[in-house]
C-alpha cells in the first residue's frame, strides 16, 4: 500500500504485516504566503498514481514539484520537476499514454484554476503544459478523482463557481473537454440554470465525473451540489448549443439548495453486471428531495445520506437514461463508492459538513470577511463521529457488512482502495485500516 501524507512524505506499507517498507520525505525551501487553513492547508493533496510499466509512483510535493519514486525502494527515478505552483491545491493524479494529469482549485498558493499535464516518457526532456480556465476568478476543478480520460485521450473535467465567458477563457460551472496536450478546449456543456448554480455556489465538481461506454457510445456521468445527474455524450458534450445533455435527472436531494451539508458529494462509480447491465452509483448527503423518483428497493429512512443506484437504459429516442434501482440504508454522509466483484464499498464519513458560522452567505466584501465566516479546523472537528465502512450488494443494495466501531475517527475527502481481496481506508488521524469480507469468494 502506498500512502501520501500531509507531512510531505510518501509511505510504502506491506499490506500483509503492516510494516513500513520505506518512506520518502521531500525537502522544500519554499515558504507559503499565507497561514494554512483547511481549504488551503499548505500540504500535499493530490492522490499519487502508479506507473506499472516503469515501476514508479508519481506524486506532487508541497512545493509543486513532481517526483517519481521507485516502487520497491522509494528512491527518486524521475524529477523533481516543477509542475504546479508551490502550495497549490492539486487533485488526484492520472496517467495516460505517458502523460501525467492533475487539476487545481481554490487559488491556494496564488494558483489559477486549471488543468496541468507533464509527459514523463523521457526524464531528460520533460514536456509540460497547462490549460487555465480562469481569467477572472473561481472555476476550481476540485474533482475528487481528478481528470477523466476518454477513449481517444480527450481530457474531461468539471469546474466550480466563477465567471463564464468562453470567448475570454472563463468556464465556470461547466463540463469541459480538452485536447490531450491541453492546447485548447474542444467542447463544453453548461446547464441551462448556470446563473442560478453560480449565484448559489452549487458547484458541479462536488459529485465528481466518470466515463463509461454504453451501446457503442462514450458517456460521461456527473453531478454537483444541486443533485441533478447529467449524462453527456463524450463526442459532443452539449450539442450545438452547449446546453443539451443526453439525460438530466430531476433534483434528487438538497431541496434547500444549500451550498454545504447536503447534495451529491464524492465521485460516482460504475459497474457492468455480467458484461450486460450497466449500473451507476452516486453518494447523497441528507434526505432525498420530493422530486426524486421512486426506487423499487429501499432500506428505511435516510435522513443523513445514502448511496443511490441506477440502471442505465436506452430511452425511446435511443439515448441513455437512468432507471432507479435501489437506495442504501441510512449513511452518515457517505463518500465516493467503489465496486469490485459485485460488491459496493462506501464509507459513512461521520464528518462535520458545516463550513460557515453564518450559513447561506454567497457574496463577501473581501477575502478576509469570507475567511472570518469559515469554521476553524478545530470547530469542524467538533461534532464528528467515527467513520463506518459498509459493503453492499451492488445489485440489490443489501447490507453485507459494516465495520461498526473499528474505525476510530472520521474521514474527509479520502478514498477507498480495493485490491487482493481487501479494502483499505485511512481516517482523519492517519490510521490505515484493512478490511475483508469473510465467507464471500474473492474477499
Amino acid at each position: 500500500m502506498f500512502v501520501s501524507g500531509t507531512s510531505n512524505t510518501v509511505f510504502a506499507i506491506d499490506a500483509a504485516d503492516r510494516k513500513v517498507v520505506w518512506n520518502h520525505t521531500f525537502t522544500t525551501f519554499a515558504v507559503p504566503k499565507e497561514e494554512p487553513f483547511y481549504l488551503c492547508p499548505n500540504t500535499p493533496n493530490a492522490t499519487p498514481v502508479i506507473d506499472k510499466e516503469r515501476h514508479v509512483i508519481y506524486t506532487i510535493a508541497v512545493d509543486g514539484r513532481v517526483y517519481g519514486l521507485d516502487l520497491a525502494a522509494g528512491t527518486v527515478k524521475f524529477g523533481p520537476f516543477a509542475f504546479i505552483p508551490a502550495f497549490a491545491k492539486a487533485w488526484s493524479l492520472n496517467l495516460h499514454d505517458h502523460v501525467l494529469y492533475t487539476t487545481t482549485s481554490q487559488a491556494c498558493g496564488g494558483d489559477r484554476s486549471g488543468l496541468y499535464a507533464m509527459r514523463v516518457s523521457d526524464p531528460m526532456h520533460v514536456e509540460w503544459d497547462e490549460l487555465l480556465v480562469r481569467k477572472g476568478f473561481g472555476a476550481g476543478m476540485w474533482l475528487r478523482g481528478g481528470t477523466v480520460i476518454g477513449r481517444d485521450g480527450t481530457i474531461y473535467a468539471s469546474t466550480g463557481d466563477g465567471l463564464f465567458d468562453p470567448n475570454a477563457g472563463d468556464y465556470s460551472n461547466t463540463y469541459l473537454a480538452a485536447s490531450p496536450d491541453l492546447s485548447h478546449v474542444k467542447d463544453y456543456f453548461a446547464p441551462s440554470n448556470w446563473r442560478d448554480l453560480n449565484k448559489r455556489d452549487l458547484d458541479l465538481p462536488s459529485g465528481g465525473l466518470l466515463e463509461f461506454e454504453y451501446k457503442g457510445r462514450e458517456v460521461l456521468a456527473g453531478a454537483g451540489k444541486e443533485s441533478v445527474i447529467y449524462l453527456l455524450d463524450g463526442k459532443s458534450l452539449g450539442g450545438d448549443t452547449h446546453g443539451q445533455a443526453l439525460y438530466a435527472s430531476p433534483v434528487l436531494a438538497n431541496e434547500d439548495r444549500a451550498l454545504e451539508e447536503k447534495g451529491i458529494w464524492g465521485s460516482p462509480a460504475v459497474w457492468i453486471e455480467n458484461n450486460q447491465q450497466t449500473w451507476v452509483y452516486f453518494s447523497v448527503w441528507g434526505r432525498l428531495a420530493k422530486t426524486a423518483p421512486p426506487f423499487p428497493i429501499t432500506n428505511g429512512d435516510t435522513p443523513h445520506g445514502s448511496i443511490l443506484a441506477f440502471k442505465v437504459r436506452n430511452s425511446a429516442s435511443g439515448k441513455p437514461t437512468l432507471e432507479p434501482g435501489w437506495i442504501s440504508t441510512d449513511m452518515n454522509l457517505p463518500d465516493a463508492p467503489a465496486v469490485s466483484n459485485g460488491v459496493l464499498y462506501a464509507l459513512a464519513t461521520g464528518e462535520n459538513p458545516r463550513q460557515d458560522h453564518v450559513l447561506g452567505i454567497i457574496q463577501y466584501k473581501s477575502t478576509e470577511e469570507w475567511k472570518r465566516n469559515l469554521l476553524t479546523t478545530a470547530e469542524r472537528s467538533a461534532g464528528t463521529h467515527p467513520a463506518v465502512l459498509k459493503a453492499l450488494d451492488a445489485r440489490t443494495g443489501k447490507l453485507l457488512y459494516q465495520s461498526g466501531d473499528a474505525m476510530k475517527t472520521w474521514v474527509h475527502f479520502t478514498g477507498l482502495a480495493v485490491a487482493a481481496g481487501r479494502v483499505f481506508a485511512v481516517d482523519h488521524e492517519s490510521r490505515l485500516y484493512c478490511f475483508g469480507l469473510r465467507g464471500r469468494k474473492g474477499f
